[in-house]
């Protein structure tokens, strides 16, 4: 796979490549997420046509604190990229990719209800595993172990 094309065609806001048991993985700024994915699921050389998933994870007490980590596969060249944005718990808000990949319309929505990581042009951004009147995102690492307790 040649990064160096991600990287010429994006260079300002890739943070970072890095390879780990022959997987690659893009740090990205939010800034250029929607374009990016779009180049590598529609650029030949790529062929990105599958998201296999899409989640959160949080860095507590690293700043920014939260990443969206997109995993994607190429059918056609059997290959893997992962793309990471970071995210500020201040604005805690990415592109939705659904536009790309209907498939990550439910994604999004895990990551928005266990998260709180809002992704902005979602047709449908609502809870999806908790109650609508649900308190908190459960995955954040402050979230207390024994739920928020009634006053």
């Amino acid at each position: 796979m040649n990064v160096d094309l991600i990287m010429d065609n994006f260079g300002g806001g890739i943070t970072g490549v890095t390879t780990a048991h022959d997987e690659i993985t893009v740090a990205a700024t939010r800034d250029i997420l929607i374009p990016l994915l779009r180049f590598l699921k529609e650029r030949e050389e790529f062929a990105f046509d599958f998201l296999t998933d899409l989640c959160g994870v949080d860095y507590l007490p690293a700043l920014p604190r939260f990443r969206v980590v997109y995993h994607l596969y190429s059918l056609k060249y059997k290959h893997r990229l992962r793309v990471k944005v970071a995210v500020e718990e201040s604005d805690p808000v990415v592109d939705s990719c659904v536009s790309l990949w209907a498939g990550a319309d439910w994604h999004e929505r895990e990551c928005f209800d266990l998260f709180g990581i809002m992704f902005k042009d979602h047709p449908n951004l609502q809870r999806i595993l908790l109650p609508t009147d649900f308190v908190g995102h459960p995955l954040r690492k402050d979230f207390p172990l024994e739920g928020f307790k009634a006053p």
